[in-house]
């Protein structure tokens, strides 16, 4: 298994409990429309993600980010780094 594909993995798992309304998930899934995520999801989920992988992600990298491919591109970057 690729890093990317264990990194994919491992979010897609994150993102269930917040997936309430069951959206098909891929690299083009965004969080503001396909999910329709607020601001206070937004900060738990962020918060999970750093939790698992052991990174932060910046105020500054959050904002670009629109959707899971973007994530688990950030993540990888992030993990690679350490």
């Amino acid at each position: 298994m690729t890093e990317n594909k264990a990194i994919w993995q491992q979010t897609v798992a994150l993102i269930e409990p917040f997936n309430k309304k069951a959206v098909p998930l891929t690299e083009e899934t965004s969080f503001a429309t396909g999910l329709e995520w607020d601001s206070l999801t937004v900060m738990d989920f962020v918060a999970a993600v750093e939790d698992e992988f052991d990174i932060s992600i910046s105020m500054n990298l959050q904002a670009g980010i629109e959707t899971v491919g973007q994530l688990v591109a950030v993540i990888e970057k992030l993990v690679n780094e350490k």
